[in-house]
């Protein structure tokens, strides 16, 4: 492929050394020039201060992440560099034991910057593959990365669905309609995880449709649910709550604000075949349901929404973690299990623990962490890209 018809980014001197350890991201403020006029989503060539090849990547202007590189080398990607890297992250999911699972037919085929494809987020829901591209640069690939996922998927791929409008109005707003972009999608579709059934609500619900990021989170839960009453806070669709049941729990509390969750995880309750009269969604404020007592649980679930999505908000998110937390901590029974999580890229494991660990003391009560959680095998972490670790997560007993 010719080389020379691309626009050039210079780098400033001494700030290519993130590069030159294959860290994927150019920031706006590292640009020394630009030798040409690229519009967003547009292949760039990028070169050290005195001319040498850095890599090639994706331009976003307007934003502090200026380049995305999808690779290190000489040459521009083509077709067969998308179809192989495809094929590969998809062989991974497979040594991983995630697909051709009759138990198993959910998981992230792409993570991003852990699969080297910044930008990209595909997740494989037993046959439909929802993708959210982060990136003009890889929505323009949207074709060509539909191709790919079939060459290396076969008739395991039943659909392509876009769900990147949300993602994509955040560059400069750049305008996308989610819809179908290939195949066809089944009717009275769901997917399976660890032999439980959920309903995917790719069109209208968060990110993809479903959280596969805390599957073997939901299964360490489903190990200490059998006789106890757990109360499942941010439950969106419910996937705390199924485990829960499905693992004995004689009550299960499901809190969220939105009534479209709610109705969704009591579909899978139902999907499941799991007794109604074991389960009770409450469509309630969070932060206000835990300045109630809570002494009636045995186990409770804090899997709240991003509070930091920048390192600006860190603060800010720091405050709301602690201050859900204490207000479970202070009220919960002598012996009960507290299950809690910080999805922020911005707060590290380090400062949330921190945290956890604050409100630990000022609540005056016995606590032990009993494990350390994280992102699961398939939302895998580049060595050279550290901000991938975004899922962290501790199980507390509390006395």
């Amino acid at each position: 492929m010719n080389n020379t018809n691309y626009c050039t980014v210079t780098i400033k001197p001494k700030r290519q050394e993130s590069i030159l350890r294959r860290h994927p991201w150019v920031f706006s403020g590292a640009i020394k020039s630009i030798d040409g006029k690229p519009s967003a989503g547009d292949w760039v060539c990028v070169r050290a201060n005195k001319g040498a090849l850095l890599g090639w990547g994706h331009y976003s202007p307007g934003t502090s992440i200026a380049i995305r590189l999808l690779t290190f080398a000489e040459d521009i990607p083509n077709d067969d560099w998308w179809k192989a890297k495809i094929i590969e992250a998809v062989n991974v999911r497979r040594q991983l034991g995630l697909l051709e699972n009759k138990e198993n037919n959910t998981c992230r085929l792409i993570h991003a910057e852990g699969d080297g494809l910044p930008g990209l987020i595909a997740d494989f829901y037993s046959g439909v593959l929802v993708i959210q591209c982060h990136t003009p640069g890889m929505h323009k690939e949207l074709k060509l990365l539909c191709a790919a996922f079939s060459a290396a998927l076969g008739d395991a791929l039943f659909a392509v669905y876009d769900k990147s409008s949300k993602s994509l109005a955040k560059h400069g707003g750049i305008t996308s309609e989610d819809g179908l972009v290939w195949g066809k999608l089944p009717e009275n579709h769901h997917a399976m995880e660890h032999g439980h059934k959920f309903k995917i609500d790719w069109e209208k619900g968060q990110k993809t449709g479903f959280f596969i990021d805390q599957r073997e989170n939901r299964n360490l839960l489903a190990h200490y649910s059998k006789g106890k009453k757990v109360l499942n806070v941010f439950s969106y669709t419910g996937g705390f709550s199924v485990y829960a049941m499905k693992a004995g729990a004689t009550e299960v509390h499901s809190l969220d604000s939105s009534a479209r969750a709610l109705e969704i995880c009591d579909e899978n309750v139902l999907l499941n075949d799991l007794p109604t009269e074991g389960h009770k969604c409450l469509q309630e404020d969070a932060i206000a349901f835990l300045k109630e007592d809570l002494s009636e649980y045995d186990i409770i679930v804090l899997d709240p929404p991003a509070f930091a999505k920048r390192a600006t908000a860190r603060h800010a998110a720091v405050q709301g973690y602690k201050r859900i937390n204490l207000r479970a901590i202070e009220s919960m029974k002598p012996g009960s299990l507290l299950f809690t999580f910080s999805c922020s890229q911005a707060v590290d494991e380090k400062l949330f623990t921190n945290t956890i660990i604050a409100a630990a003391i000022q609540s005056n009560r016995t606590v032990r962490i009993l494990h350390r959680l994280h992102q699961p095998a398939d939302h895998p972490v580049s060595a050279f890209h550290p901000e991938g670790s975004y899922l962290k997560g501790l199980v507390l007993r509390v006395d």
